[in-house]
Formats: structure tokens, sequence, C-alpha cells
């Protein structure tokens, strides 16, 4: 492991810098330039054509919902949006890049010079730079057979699937964000957080992480005051988690900082990530924009998107993440804090779906942030994988409010749901949980406690009324937790009078 300094000591005696490439893959039916299928999975080599094989003859055809996808992005990043711009042809070779180029953008990208605004735990708010969002074609997979954790170093052979050559992406670059500070690990996360928000939000992506929907490429340099020119940086490659993007900002930060302590130099190279321990090893040493030969692609035709056209595009964007988090937390009566415990446990569209299907706020924001977030963290789930609807929960919240489930029953309910048995009230049904309110079945039980408890009812009769919580308690506790508790309450009062 690399000799690193205390976090706190980097912070204070270095200034960071930091720098991320996010790569998100468009949900297109078909890839960017052939009518090849954009699925995730299916069995290796079957979602390709000559075009994804780069075989001689075949041709490109661009993919308009992608350019109006990565349009979307633009102005959603509060980018300016290119008029005309074009492909390029980024020349390096690597087994999964068939064609041995690349059909990206160079130094005419569709959407340039925009910015994301950060809320950040303490309040404030940080204003992230970005350079520019441009359009390009994903690569085939790598896989190594053998190997340590599946890296090249050491396998036996390697295997490669191109289904995924010629997906549809957009990568946003950004520029160095600077007076990060000790912030710095935490910005990085929340700058991706928020893209992958925004992309959600768009429908132009399924923007899942651990599908590598979105992938951050994580820069990190220090130098010795904010007025000293930038550092020698490291690339983190391909980080798919906020978790790990958070640790390699820290890590590199760190490790950088221990060695120009000791007098040594950064070197510039891409790294990579360890999820198991957050640290970074070195990769190889990084390429410049020169190295890959960029020249016009002569198949593709330039792009232009006429103004008209983009403010159609622009009038059709939804509400943003940023705007609705602001309406979320004015009409619900959420705290700052409340709120962003809502967004860093991915909860927040499933709580308003949740509410959009009948249930209180408060009630949405307590299920899921309770019982079924311990569920599914038990199971190892993403929370929206957890076998439970906004529907069934908002079920459950009703029939709480209706007064036909206290809240004991309604988890009894809910661990129903969870295991497949059906919906809340189906559950309930079946496993007989619905609260009793009939006089009938309550009276006779009343009057059982009220025997059982002599003590109890003359401190009644004497004034002491808070004494009938343990006459209330004794008939829960004989009916199994169904009883009406307000009703079992004036039952126990009206027959100590």
């Amino acid at each position: 492991m690399d000799e690193l300094m205390d976090f706190d000591e980097a912070v204070a005696r270095f200034d960071p810098v930091i720098g991320l490439e996010v790569h998100v893959e468009l949900g297109t039916k078909t890839k960017m330039f052939d009518g090849a299928p954009n699925v995730f999975g299916g069995e290796p080599n079957t979602y390709v054509t000559p075009v994804s094989l780069g075989l001689p003859g075949s041709l490109p055809v661009m993919n308009r919902t992608a350019v109006e996808y990565a349009v979307k992005i633009g102005l959603a990043l509060n980018c300016s949006i290119a008029e005309s711009c074009r492909f390029a042809r980024k020349n390096y070779f690597y087994p999964d890049l068939v064609k041995a180029f690349q059909t990206s953008q160079s130094d005419e990208p569709i959407a340039y010079e925009g910015h994301l605004d950060l809320d950040l735990a303490d309040g404030s708010t940080y204003r992230f730079p970005i350079e520019r969002a441009h359009m390009e074609e994903d690569a085939g997979k790598n896989i190594h057979v053998g190997g340590d954790a599946g890296r090249i170093q050491g396998a036996q052979y390697s295997l490669v699937d191109y289904n995924r050559a010629g997906v549809p992406l957009v990568e946003i670059v950004s520029h160095p964000a600077t007076g990060v500070g000790r912030n710095a690990p935490e910005i990085a996360a929340t700058y991706v957080r928020s893209l992958r928000d925004i992309f959600r939000a768009l429908g132009v992506s399924e923007a899942r992480m651990e599908r590598g929907n979105v992938r951050a490429d994580v820069n990190v340099s220090l130098r010795e005051s904010p007025d000293a020119p930038f550092g020698t940086r490291t690339e983190t490659k391909n980080v798919n988690s906020f978790r790990g993007i958070e640790a390699a900002v820290r890590y590199e930060i760190q490790r950088q900082a221990a060695i120009l302590a000791a007098g040594g130099s950064v070197v510039q190279e891409t790294r990579h990530y360890h999820e198991e321990d957050g640290t970074t090893s070195a990769g190889r040493v990084k390429s410049d924009a020169e190295d890959y030969r960029y020249f016009p692609e002569p198949d593709l035709l330039p792009v232009v998107s006429p103004p008209e056209w983009v403010e159609q595009i622009r009038a059709s964007l939804p509400e943003l993440p940023a705007a609705r988090r602001r309406r979320v937390k004015e009409e619900w009566g959420l705290s700052a804090e409340e709120l962003r415990d809502l967004v860093n446990a991915d909860a927040l569209d499933l709580v308003e779906a949740t509410v959009r299907a009948g249930a209180t706020p408060a009630g949405a924001r307590k299920w899921w942030m309770g019982d079924i977030a311990r569920f599914a963290k038990e199971q190892d789930l993403p929370l929206d994988a957890a076998p439970v609807t906004p529907t069934d929960v908002a079920e459950l919240d009703t029939l709480v409010q209706e007064g036909k489930l206290t809240d004991k029953l309604a988890r009894q309910a809910l661990e129903g749901v969870l295991a497949g048995e059906g919906t809340p009230s189906q559950v309930v049904a079946a496993r007989g949980l619905e609260v009793v309110s009939d006089d009938g079945a309550l009276v006779a039980a009343v009057e059982e406690a009220l025997a059982a408890n002599p003590d109890v009812v003359e401190k009644i009769r004497n004034g002491k009324v808070q004494a009938a919580g343990a006459i209330v308690g004794a008939v829960m506790k004989a009916t199994g937790g169904k009883a009406n508790a307000a009703r079992v309450r004036e039952l126990v009062m009206e027959r100590c009078q």
C-alpha cells in the first residue's frame, strides 16, 4: 500500500484540485451509428452488425435520438449548444475497439461551457464548472479469465464481447474544480450523483451505476497554494459508485500529499480503483490528446442543431432535480437534513411515487427509510430493487391512516409483502391482521382485563386516569395487538365511572 498522509494534514498543507469525466450510456433503442439493439447483457456478440464490428465497406448512420438526448443533457447542464459540430476519429488500439479508432467528438462538442450547482452537507452551494459534453460510441468489453479481480495482469486468456461496441455515450468533461478544500471528496461524489439524477429525470438513460451506465474518471492534483500552478494530476478510471468516487479522491489526496511532502514528484498516469479497500494503483502513463491523432470522421456529415429545434427541446425538458428538491422540501415541510437523507438513500423517487399513489409524505418516508431500507440492506439490494412497490406502500399507509392497521400490524403486513405473499390487503386478509374495532369482541377483553386488575380499576375511579394505560395494554396483549386502542380506552373509562 502507498504511503499516505493524514487527510486533515494533507488538505491543510496542499490545495486539492479535482476534475471529473463522466460517461453516460444513452437509453436509445439502437446503437449510435447502426441498427443493432442497444440492450444490456445478452449472449456475447449477439447484438452486433458490420458497423459495430467495423467491417470493411460498412458505413455509419447517425442516431437522431442520441443527438436529441445529448442536447437535452447539455441544456440541463446550463451549456451552450453548438449549431454545428462534427465527429472525429480518435485513434488507439484496444482489443475491445475493433476498428482501432473510436468515433468521438474532438474540438467540436455538441455542448460546451456549463455548470452545475451542488448543495453540500454544510448548507453551502458549490458551482461545478463544466467544459463540454460530447457524443461518442462505447467500446466493447474485455473479459480477462484467470487473473486477479478480472484484470489482465496474470490472466490466462481474454475474451471480447462486442455487444456494447457502438452504444451511444455522452461524456461530460469538467473544468478543473478549484476551492474545494477538504470538501473535495464530497463535492466529487455529489457532482456525479447530481448528474445521475439529471440523466434519470431527462429519461435519457437508466443511469444504473452498478451496470456501468454511468462511469466516472476521477482526476486529482495538488498544488502548494490556491495561487500556484496546477500540480500533476492522476486519473482514476471507471469508478462506478458514489462511495468509490469519494474514496478515490480522498486516497489520491493523501497519497499525492505524502509524495510531495517527501520531495518526490507525482507521475501523470491513469490509475485503477479498488472497491474492496478504497485504494488506487498505477495503470498506464496518461496519453495526451495529440497522442490520439484525431482527424475528422469522413463518413459522417456534420451535426446541425438549428436554434429553433434546440428551443423546442428546451421547452420539453421536465422539472429538473434541483427544482424538484426545492419543491418537495417546501411541500412536505422537510428539513435540509431530512431531504439530504432521502437523496443520499436514493429514496426520493420512491417516496414521491408513493405520495402520488395516495400516501402521506411522512408515512411514505417512514416506510421507505425505515423497514424497507433495512430489508434492502440485509439483502444487499438497491432500495428500488426491494420486492415492494410505491403502490403497496401507499396502500399500507392508507390502512394505517384509516385505523385498520396499527404500526405493529402494518409491519407484519409489510413482512408479508416482502416475502411475496401479495399486496398489503391480501396479506392482511390472509394473516388476519386487521384491527378489531367491533365492540362485541372488545368488551369481553376489556371486562376480563378489568377483573384481573382491581387495583388499577380503583386508581382510575379515584381520578388517576393515566392508569387506564395498563388496562389498554393488557387488552392489546390479549388481542395480539389487533384491538383498536382508542376504542378500548373509551370502553375502559365507561366501565370505571
